[in-house]
């Protein structure tokens, strides 16, 4: 089984559809994606499109929210709507049988969403008792400090739920003007798969998607993360721990041809957990951490390294040093053999886990579509990880030293 790729034409707009007929359950699933609809494309309205997903899940004006939610649970029918960085994603499943009802429900939905006064003041208040509750969350405060260091100036540097000021600022027009134009035609691509066959479920998207109008497509920007390594140590009385978070810049752009090494690279450095590099120095050798992790973060719009370890508050320094000294040795020395073959070993082998249900093969056709890759380009990409040889490794680790001008979020004592 594989997904397929095909179009659908509404209102002279050619739709993208995503699409894998899988009768094994009698089950359908779609998930209506707006592309550059996310969080960094809501201009100076922070948490705009994560409060417009909100709106839209308290159902529509004709059955209100509690009327709405009823006849979803009556069908047994999941719908929901979310804010990502760069999409805007509904999501609906159901029992085959009950799919043409969903598709009638997420219809009333998008004609006359529950958009009143009343609605954005319990969504706002919500959102504001969120926003209190994460501000002792030390965790999520030093991440979205370092994308604040990272990506200062851009809309990046935001957190996706708001700050309290934006949030007490939002106007029921703002929610309108960013749903009318976003969530339409231009920026619409469906993800869909189940018990139906291709034809049926183009005849459904169409039907569902006449509902919205043409629009004009949103076009996101590209935001390179500071070059230039800067600390922001934030002080909290109360934490216990010192939470250290550290991010730098890195030479990729989506869709890159040697994404596959810096898959084997990451996972070596910080990104596999026990027997990473990190690990292995910050906890088990110096016992510095409970644990130490980094990635890579490669998108569309933005391309950067981080990690992120906890330690205790008279520990703080020499963790910190400690990071420094292994990206630095990582860069200068490189990898063994052994760390080579270790991380083939996993990543190949566990590549059937990756795609054993419905949703993990549409998500990584999606994925493969909306980054410009060619479909099936992640079987390519395996084969590649087969082959790759110690030195073609090295050699892509030391022409990215740039994950060494670290910079750096701390919340301290």
């Amino acid at each position: 089984m594989a997904s397929t790729l095909d179009f659908v034409e509404v209102k002279g707009v050619k739709v993208p559809v995503i699409f894998e007929e899988d009768k094994r359950l009698p089950i359908v699933s779609m998930q209506l994606v707006f592309t550059g609809s996310g969080s960094i494309d809501e201009g100076k309205h922070i948490g705009l499109a994560r409060v417009t997903a909100k709106m839209l899940n308290e159902g529509s004006l004709k059955r209100g929210s509690v009327g709405f939610a009823d006849a979803l649970d009556a069908r047994a029918i999941q719908l929901s709507a979310n804010a990502g960085n760069e999409t805007f994603v509904i999501e609906l499943g159901s029992l085959k049988e009950e799919f043409d009802t969903g598709l009638s429900l997420l219809s009333e939905q998008l004609s006359e969403p529950n958009f009143t006064p009343k609605t954005l003041e319990k969504i706002k208040t919500m959102t504001l008792s969120s926003i209190s509750r994460k501000e002792d969350d030390f965790d999520t405060v030093a991440s979205d400090e370092l994308k604040a260091v990272l990506f200062e100036g851009t809309p990046m540097a935001s957190p996706n739920i708001g700050t309290k000021a934006s949030i007490s600022a939002l106007k029921l027009d703002d929610v309108t003007h960013f749903e009318t134009s976003h969530l339409v035609l231009s920026n619409a691509l469906i993800v869909m798969g189940g018990d139906l066959n291709i034809s049926d479920a183009k005849k459904k998207i169409e039907k569902l998607l006449s509902v919205l109008k043409v629009g004009k497509k949103s076009v996101t920007g590209y935001y390179e993360p500071r070059s230039t390594p800067k600390e922001s140590i934030l002080k909290r009385p109360h934490t216990e721990q010192a939470y250290l978070y550290f991010g730098s810049p890195f030479a990729m752009r989506e869709g890159d041809p040697e994404f596959y090494k810096s898959r084997v690279a990451m996972f070596i450095l910080g990104s596999s957990g026990f027997g990473s590099r990190l690990m292995e120095e910050i906890r088990v050798k110096r016992g510095l951490a409970y644990s130490a992790y980094s990635r890579l973060s490669v998108a569309k719009t933005n391309t950067y390294f981080s990690g992120y370890l906890q330690t205790k508050l008279e520990s703080q320094a020499e963790a910190k040093k400690t990071v420094v000294e292994v990206i630095d040795t990582f860069v200068r020395d490189g990898v063994t053999q052994g760390e080579l073959d270790q991380a083939k070993k996993f990543l190949l082998g566990s590549e059937p886990l990756r795609v054993e249900t419905l949703s993990q093969r549409l998500g990584r056709t999606f994925s493969e579509y909306y980054s410009g890759k060619p479909l099936g380009s992640s079987v390519q990409e395996l084969e590649s990880i087969r082959n790759l040889s110690l030195d073609d490794l090295n050699d892509f680790i030391k022409r990215h030293g740039e994950i060494r001008n670290l910079s750096y979020a701390i919340v301290t004592k």
